[in-house]
């Protein structure tokens, strides 16, 4: 009887089993597109390196839930531009757009604009705060300029004259550099600030800038740029003074790490572009689909859209002459075996 009672209940509990795992295979799946749900990646100058590892996880992440996605953006470094292209990507009616907004303010109405017309909008590596896009990802900017300011003092023996090239107006870019300088005046007391200059992304004029910062200051040991088209120039300036100057940047490409491996740049802080595009794709197919999110908060009641996530960051990496050789595209998109930004 106890063999008869013991097999029944194995039987009605493979049952139950078999029962539960049946209605969880007849249950649809809900993460995933509806035919020709597509998402866009915008930015401005969308020839540069660094957006292409971002676009490619992006990519993954959208043909992971079986959606379309697209590169978009402008060659120039022109925000009235970047915003037609974001327009002209918005005419599409997509159902969300990953951006980098060149400049903040700008983009507050375009970003409103396509939440209304029910576009998600999150932003990645430079925000737009004062719009309504449900989510900002990024690396932490402050601890990059942090990190690169202690590297440059520790090198230098904590004492010495550093300048700075930048970007003004474009937010991510000022963060680094106004958390270099502030750590260094806080840190390194010792550390001297002699020099800065406007680059805006262009290796002609940076390159300009360090032979007259050079001239100038004759004891500068260091110059810190946030981001690495400048660097070209800086190096080569630099370079051409002997080699004193040490060259410390945020980004990289193929260019820069061949530098950095020859001993020509000091070294980069690197965000981790992939999770930036595949964490950032996750954030606006969730804006998209807020009904899959029962939040124990007011949501409901105030209307907001419950994944406002406001913040994510996706971390960043230190790029040196010993790991400089993981962070090439080319190797990269071998590995992955897909055509990059062409798909």
């Amino acid at each position: 009887m106890r063999k008869f009672l013991s097999t029944l209940a194995i039987a009605a509990a493979a049952s139950t089993c078999f029962g539960s795992m049946q209605a969880r295979a007849e249950t649809p799946n809900p993460f995933k597109c509806e035919p020709g749900e597509k998402y866009v990646m915008n930015v401005m100058v969308s020839g540069v390196e660094y957006w292409f590892p971002v676009y490619e996880m992006f990519k993954q992440a959208g043909q992971q839930f079986g959606c379309e996605t697209a590169y978009t953006g402008t060659p120039e470094y022109d925000v009235n531009k970047q915003i037609a292209t974001f327009d002209q990507a918005l005419a599409q009616k997509p159902a969300g757009i990953l951006v980098h907004p060149m400049n903040s303010d700008p983009f507050i109405e375009p970003i409103n604009r396509a939440i209304e017309q029910g576009t998600a909008v999150v932003t990645f590596a430079a925000d737009s705060p004062n719009s309504k896009r449900v989510s900002y990802i990024t690396s932490d900017n402050n601890a990059e300029g942090t990190y690169a300011a202690d590297a440059v003092a520790k090198a230098m023996d904590s004492k010495g004259e550093y300048a700075v090239l930048e970007n003004p107006g474009q937010d991510n870019h000022d963060k680094r550099v106004n958390a270099f300088v502030a750590r260094m005046e806080a840190k390194w007391p010792d550390m001297k600030l002699v020099g800065r200059a406007a680059s805006n992304q262009d290796p002609t004029k940076a390159y300009q800038a360090v032979l007259s910062l050079a001239q100038a200051h004759p004891d500068l040991g260091a110059v810190f740029m946030p981001e690495a088209n400048s660097a070209i120039g800086a190096a080569q300036a630099a370079k051409e003074g002997g080699g004193k100057i040490r060259v410390m940047l945020a980004d990289v490409n193929a260019k820069i790490l061949d530098m950095i491996k020859a001993g020509e740049i000091f070294g980069s802080v690197n965000p981790n572009q992939g999770m930036q595009g595949y964490m950032g794709f996750m954030l606006l197919w969730m804006a998209k689909h807020p009904g899959l999110i029962d939040p124990m908060n007011d949501a409901k009641r105030s209307g907001f859209n419950p994944m406002s996530v406001p913040f994510v960051d996706n971390g960043f990496s230190i790029v040196s002459k010993d790991n400089a050789d993981d962070f090439y595209w080319d190797k990269y998109l071998k590995r992955r075996g897909t055509k990059g930004i062409e798909e």
